[in-house]
């Protein structure tokens, strides 16, 4: 039998998240030394975005507090799932996670997440989320080639970010996938939504305007590549209080009780229990 030698970049690790399949190759590296990306992240430090993930967590906890059990979490671009598999191992018995994620070998390491940290409690979609249901053609990154894939858009922009590989967003090679909205979900409740679809944010929002009419959901909301202004004028609109928080964004609805808890002094968002 021929063996015939190919690489392996999903690899298993242990990391603060649990055991995580991840791309060794998930890294760009800029010309200071530094490196970004999940993988390179998760790699090095064995943890991804902890601060984040540690306020999401704070957030879920306090509409259980508030809600009462079946709360219902919403992550859009899941990546390899390290928010979905902390948000569904703090929620065991009083909650659900819906993760969407649009690159396909992504979405496969997020289902492989999901259920080698035993979160039953999680419905994993390998689809992007936007303002219509309906399908649209998109690239393929190498998997093989240090990228952050991340970063990868998979709607092209005036400004697209550069995440380590070129990428032809007019090729041959372009694969569809599936949109679907949040409020084709059809959800009888919705408690909190991440959105961190690299530039595609104020579509989802517009995609899911009569949850947030309805449910009031907290939101962090990544805004790096989106307009912030026009975000923050369609949530304000429907009576969200705003905080910037690094990257992203929090919106909290005015009768939402965690208000009362939540300070932005000096720059620092905190959450006091």
């Amino acid at each position: 039998m021929q063996n015939i030698q190919r690489p392996a970049p999903f690899v298993l690790i242990s990391t603060n998240h649990g055991t995580m399949i991840v791309n060794r190759n998930d890294y760009r590296m800029m010309g200071d030394g530094r490196g970004y990306g999940v993988g390179f992240q998760l790699m090095t430090q064995s943890c991804f975005d902890q601060p984040e993930v540690n306020f999401a967590l704070a957030l879920l906890t306090t509409r259980h507090a508030h809600f009462g059990a079946g709360v219902v979490a919403v992550d859009c671009g899941a990546n390899i799932g390290v928010h979905t598999v902390e948000w569904a191992r703090l929620m065991h018995q009083w909650g659900r996670v819906i993760a969407f994620e649009a690159q396909e070998k992504l979405y496969y390491a997020l289902a492989g997440n999901v259920i080698i940290n035993n979160c039953l409690n999680v419905t994993a979609r390998w689809t992007a989320v936007g303002s219509e249901c309906g399908a649209m053609e998109m690239p393929e990154p190498n998997y093989l080639v240090p990228s952050s894939y991340g970063s990868f858009e998979i709607k092209q922009r005036e400004n697209t970010e550069y995440i380590g590989q070129d990428i032809d967003y007019a090729g041959s090679a372009m694969k569809s996938v599936d949109v679907v909205t949040i409020d084709s979900l059809g959800l009888e409740r919705l408690d909190f939504i991440k959105i961190d679809v690299e530039g595609m944010e104020l579509e989802v929002l517009h995609g899911a305007r009569e949850a947030i009419a309805k449910y009031h959901p907290q939101m962090m909301i990544e805004v790096i590549k989106s307009d912030r202004e026009a975000i923050q004028g369609l949530l304000s609109a429907q009576g969200y209080q705003i905080y910037p928080m690094g990257i992203n964004m929090l919106a909290v609805h005015q009768g939402d009780p965690v208000l009362q808890k939540i300070k932005f002094e000096n720059g620092i968002l905190t959450l006091n229990a």
